[in-house]
């Protein structure tokens, strides 16, 4: 069999050597092997005609119309699972390793018969026209705040054109979370580009059989920034692309900036605040030439930001609570039978009544939930000690594990009125120290010494005295000291 060496070999001798038959010798081939290869002009491998034919008997001939039918009616079904639907039909009749062939069966059958899949098309970027922006969820990188997990969410804010972001930190996909996160970009940013785009985010997008786009927030929002809205439709997030691809691209940041601090813990929000924007600084570095084509053609920012919470008017009830957002918030008794204004934020819950804040309350996320603090109810939860055996929020009142490790033991010590005993300590808590209150009972629970209320309150007054500003002592002066420095000098 002659090879492509040998012609290419042939093709060169001839130029040299005054006859076909020499060339042919050098070639290592016949003269009219080698007369045909210089007729043609072809290597042998051009020659050769394409594999087309089968070289052994196809087992899957017989069936195959009924697994065409199936692919037809349901594009989706997997290869294996209509193979494990034929060694079901008939047992015996397939091996476990003829599942490669069929799957390379039903590859050909999509490529060649089966439905045309979607095209995805790449898109002409102009500076300053379009920011895209998403939340994304990073518990997967495993950052805690003082030892503790710190579950939460990245607002994510990008421009298409130089790929400048931010980002902001959040808890939900709320519309306050969406306010807040756009409000930062864009101020920190400097300017407003043309339209703001997202996916279906229930914050933003009304319901399909809405007769309005956006819901009526979202549009004021836009509308305060002079922002075309525009959203993807539900279930392809290639749509909002840009910002999704750059969520990857920041979580393997953030993971290797991670790595590299040798710590996923922050000693707080504030700290770790500091080193997403510090990140985010160092990622945009490189984006500065781009970036300043699109700062050219940005339209300025309003005179003010808008403010980034919901209100809401509620009535406090008589069991001095609150329903905000669906969740039970706790205020001080004293506003009980009032109305209250709730301004609810991305991360807290402000509390007003009339033109003053009277509560600046954690945020729940989720629902159903509630967040009662002793401090609003101790006064007369202590005059109705029996109400706190069974109350619904119990449990929320116990402060720190020193307190219910208090409570039980002071259950165990006196039966049936160790409940009033803890009470009174936490009426302590709520009048002097909270914190002074829990290290007292760590000294009583670890030194065995005896506990009541009345041992917990000598210790917070005896850790709290100072000594009386008369009672100052001054040593006296060793003049002999002056004498040293004297005798050193010389």
């Amino acid at each position: 069999m002659v090879t492509d060496r040998q012609v290419r070999s042939l093709m060169e001798h001839r130029l040299r050597l005054k006859t076909l038959r020499a060339a042919a010798d050098k070639a290592g081939m016949d003269e009219k092997t080698a007369r045909k290869y210089v007729r043609l002009r072809r290597l042998p491998s051009e020659l050769r005609l394409p594999h087309t034919w089968r070289t052994r008997p196809d087992v899957f001939e017989e069936v195959w119309p009924e697994i065409g039918e199936f692919l037809e009616q349901n594009p989706g079904l997997e290869a294996k699972a209509l193979f494990e639907h034929l060694q079901r039909q008939d047992p015996g009749r397939f091996e476990d390793g003829q599942l490669r062939t069929f799957q390379r069966r039903v590859k050909d059958w999509r490529a060649k018969e089966g439905p045309p899949r979607e095209v995805m098309f790449p898109q002409r970027h102009e500076p300053g026209r379009l920011c895209q922006s998403d939340f994304t969820h990073m518990e997967t990188l495993g950052v805690t705040l003082a030892g503790e997990p710190f579950p939460h969410l990245i607002y994510h804010f990008v421009l298409t054109f130089s790929n400048w972001e931010a980002g902001t930190i959040c808890f939900s996909e709320s519309f306050e979370s969406l306010a807040e996160g756009v409000q930062n970009a864009l101020w920190e940013l400097g300017g407003v580009p043309r339209v703001h785009q997202t996916d279906c985010l229930t914050a933003a997008v009304q319901k399909l059989d809405h007769a309005e786009e956006f819901t009526q927030r979202y549009q004021a929002l836009l509308s305060h920034y002079g922002l075309g809205g525009h959203h993807g439709q539900p279930n392809t997030p290639h749509e909002n692309g840009d910002v999704e691809q750059q969520h990857h691209r920041f979580k393997r940041a953030v993971e290797q900036a991670l790595l590299l601090r040798g710590s996923r813990d922050f000693e707080s929000r504030e700290s770790y605040e500091g080193f997403l924007r510090d990140l985010f600084a160092q990622l945009n570095a490189g984006r500065s030439k781009r970036l300043g084509e699109e700062l050219a053609v940005l339209r300025r920012l309003p005179q003010q930001r808008l403010p980034a919470f919901r209100r809401e008017e509620v009535a406090v009830g008589s069991h001095s609570t609150i329903r905000v957002d669906r969740n039970t918030y706790s205020v001080h008794s004293r506003l009980i039978g009032e109305k209250v204004v709730a301004r609810v934020y991305a991360g807290h819950i402000e509390v007003w009544h009339g033109t003053r804040e009277v509560e600046r309350l954690r945020r729940l996320r989720g629902r159903g939930k509630h967040l009662v603090h002793y401090r609003h109810i101790i006064d007369w939860l202590v005059r109705k000690p029996g109400a706190f055996e069974r109350y619904l929020y119990r449990d929320a009142l116990f402060p720190t594990s020193r307190f219910r490790m208090a409570f039980d033991l002071l259950n165990t010590l006196h039966p049936g009125r160790g409940h009033q005993e803890y009470l009174r300590i936490l009426a302590l808590a709520a009048k002097e120290n909270e914190t002074a209150v829990d290290q007292a009972l760590h000294r009583l629970l670890n030194g065995g010494e005896p506990l009541s209320a009345q041992a917990v309150e000598a210790l917070v007054r005896a850790a709290g005295e100072l000594p009386s500003p008369q009672e100052v002592y001054v040593a006296p002066v060793d003049l002999q000291d002056y004498d040293l420095l004297l005798c050193a000098e010389a």
